[in-house]
Order: C-alpha cells, then structure tokens, then sequence
C-alpha cells in the first residue's frame, strides 16, 4: 500500500497530499508525488493558459497502469465536493445540468490536481468573458492526427503546410507535440471571431489542404478513410469541446506531456513526444515557447514579424509617427491581392494612425447580401496603404500584393466584435 502524506503550505493554502509514494506511472516507477511535483514546477508555464478557461480533468486515482491491464480513468467537469473552498469556479449551463468547473489560477490551485490524481488537464479555446459568460476564442487549434501506417514525421509534414497557410493570413502558430499520437497547432486570434467561426475557418482550412494533399491529409471525421494519412481535425474549435493544454500530462503508458515545440525541432526525422522530466529541464533552460499573454503596443506586433532589412515592406521605427492629417480628412481603405501560399485579400482600415486588418481568405463579397469570413491580424501602418511588391520566400507572408482597392469610407459601427461601414 501507497504510503507517505504530508501537509504543505502553498502560496498561504494548507494543503493535505496522500499517498505521496503511489505509484501512477508502473512503466518508469513514476509516483504521485512527483505528478505533484511536476505540476507545480510547470506553474509559470502552464497557469498563462489556463487563466480564465474552465478546466475539465482526467483523472486515474489508481495510475495508469498498463497495456495489459489500464487503469480506470473517467472524465470530471463538475468540481470535486472535497475541494478546497479557496478555489474559483464558475458554472456552466448544460443540456444535463449546470456544472461547476475550477478556475485553475495558482501554484496551489495546481498541486491540489496533483493530489486528486487529474493527470490530465483539458480546457477550451475561449475564456470566460468579463460578465461571466464564455467570451470569444483567442486561440485557434487544428489536431494532426496520424491515421494508421504513419506517425509524427508525417504529422511535422502536414504541421509546416498549415504553418504557411497560417503565415499567409498573417496568422503564426506554434506546435505542441501532444503526448499521445500526434501534433496540435495552435494560432492566436483576437478575439473578434465566435467560436463558430473559428471553426468554420478551421474547417475550409483543413478542407483545402485536403484537396491540395489527397494522398497525405484528410478532413473527413471518418475513421475508414484515415488509414496512411494525418487527420486534420477542425472542431475542437467549437465552443463546446475542449483540448489538452499544452504542459499537461498525459494519461499514456508513459508520462508524456503536450509540449510547445520549436519550429526547428519538427525539421528532426527523430521527433519524439517528451516526458515530464525533460519538459521540466527545457523549462528551467529557457525553452517553453508558447504565445505571451501582455499586450502590445500598437504596431509591436508587426515589426516582431517583419525585418526591415529583408522584406520591401514599410517598417516604421517604434518612435515614428504617421504624417498629421486634418480633423475633416475622411479615414482611407486599401484592399490588398495577397498572392500567398494560397491567394486572398487583406482589408485595411485607417483607425487611430494605423491600419486595422483583416485576411478575407475567400475575397471581398461581390453583393451585400453575401458574408464572407474576415479573420483579424495585427495593425499594419499607415504607410501600407500604398504598398504593392513581392515579399521574399522565408519572409512572413511570402508572396506577391498589389493594390485591388483604394479610397475612403465611412463607419457606421466599430466595437470589438463588429464594424460595419460604407
């Protein structure tokens, strides 16, 4: 029988951990208390991405065990009754019920999971919202998945096509190996799609790449025709699914973990997924890529992006400022032909000295009756307005722009989630 238990003090919280010598992991011997351990050396990692986000857990009180014989495991949305009254929580309506699920916020917060044995940690792509209610996404997500005969190096493959897709909608990405089979890819978004479009958007995405890969990718959630591809895997963009966070343990044969990778890392024919011990040694080096949370002045993110000394775009100086125009000079639009990894159009608004932008992957509508999907990048300047030129290969969005459109408008609405104008 398990032994060893102790109280601890976290960040002001006593906290009682039992069975601190059970063993989780039977393959490598690994034990409860260094699942706790784990979680809370990760903590300045993995609490970025879980702020806000309900947390749904997998637990296996009684380890994983093995191939043989698997432990029991079952999925927990609504909070523990023995847990910790410190705790946040928030509710969420179900068809079943409301369910109360953790705020995870803390190092504490983290070590009390440890201690249930909820191995793994899976949340959504959106946040709660000032008011409580589920804001819009701020992260889009695509699951490569390899169908049988296949595996990572196929799964890399598919990852650096959707990586130039991405780049071409001004959109980066990093990919998290996710301790399992295969690779998630992850984008951030500014929180002005609903979640179904994101996954509208995740879904032509896949769809495309599907038909410009037939023999390599698949869209279709049938699981007959995955056999020798990477699905790719649209819908954990809805509202209502979740995905395992990047950091988290995974309840496999061995302690894997969804790591955030390099893009450098995906070029090795020898990818592998990481156990929790080598992620806690890329941390503690300084490797823990993942999206920062602050936000940026205006124009930061796109010079981030660019290289003055490489690209023929404009790329201001942080101490510039656009040239001063009168009080009555209507504010000016361009609409840009992106010739890309794949053809679209960019939409470009002057607001408050920059350009405010959007990648319309399926071209400006032709009648005012028909909507077309825009997904918002960073804010370009104002210099842009005139830009037309190749942008080298290797270069963020690579490829050629001309000018399709010009001239001035008027708004009609401008809020976070909505502009109309004429």
């Amino acid at each position: 029988m398990a032994g060893r238990e102790q109280t601890v003090q976290v960040q002001g919280h006593r906290l009682r951990l039992t069975n601190l010598d059970k063993v989780l992991y039977p393959a490598t011997g690994t034990t409860k208390g260094e699942v706790i351990d784990y979680y809370s050396r990760i903590a300045p990692a993995i609490l970025p991405l879980l702020a806000g986000r309900p947390v749904t857990r997998k637990r296996w009180p009684d380890g994983v065990g093995d191939a043989e014989h698997p432990g029991m495991s079952f999925f927990t949305k609504d909070l523990e009754r023995g847990a910790p009254e410190w705790l946040p929580r928030m509710p969420i309506e179900h068809s079943s019920g409301t369910k109360t699920y953790p705020l995870i916020d803390s190092q504490a917060a983290l070590v009390w999971l440890g201690q249930v044995a909820s191995l793994e940690l899976h949340v959504p792509q959106w946040r709660f919202g000032p008011d409580g209610s589920p804001a819009n996404p701020d992260r889009l997500v695509l699951d490569l998945d390899p169908g049988p005969g296949i595996g990572l190096a196929e799964c890399a493959e598919v990852a650096r096509l959707v990586r130039e897709i991405l780049r071409g909608m001004s959109l980066e990405s990093i990919p998290v190996t996710s301790g399992s089979k295969g690779i998630h890819l992850y984008a951030p978004l500014p929180g002005t799609l609903t979640s179904e479009a994101a996954s509208n958007l995740a879904r032509e995405l896949a769809r495309a790449l599907e038909a410009d890969h037939p023999d390599l990718v698949v869209s279709s959630m049938s699981k007959a025709v995955r056999a020798g591809k990477v699905f790719l895997d649209w819908s954990q963009n809805n509202g209502k699914k979740t995905t395992i966070s990047p950091y988290s343990l995974r309840g496999r044969e061995h302690p894997t973990v969804a790591a955030p990778r390099t893009w450098d890392e995906l070029e090795d024919p020898q990818l592998r997924h990481l156990l929790f011990s080598e992620v806690l040694e890329r941390a503690a080096a300084g490797i823990a890529p993942f999206f920062g949370t602050s936000t940026p002045a205006a124009l930061d993110r796109y010079r981030e992006k660019r290289d003055a000394a490489r690209t023929p775009e404009p790329v201001p100086d942080a101490g510039s400022r656009p040239a001063a125009r009168g009080d009555g000079d209507p504010p000016r639009f361009v609409v840009q032909e992106h010739h890309a990894s794949r053809l679209h159009f960019d939409l470009r608004l002057e607001r408050d000295g920059v350009l405010v932008s959007w990648a319309v992957p399926r071209g400006i509508p032709e009648s005012p009756d028909r909507n077309n999907l825009a997904v918002m990048t960073e804010d370009h300047p104002i210099e842009y307005l005139t830009f037309h030129g190749t942008i080298p290969q290797g270069e963020y969005g690579a490829g050629t722009m001309t000018v399709w459109d010009t001239g001035t408008y008027e708004t009609e609405k401008w809020r976070a989630d909505e502009v109309i104008f004429r």
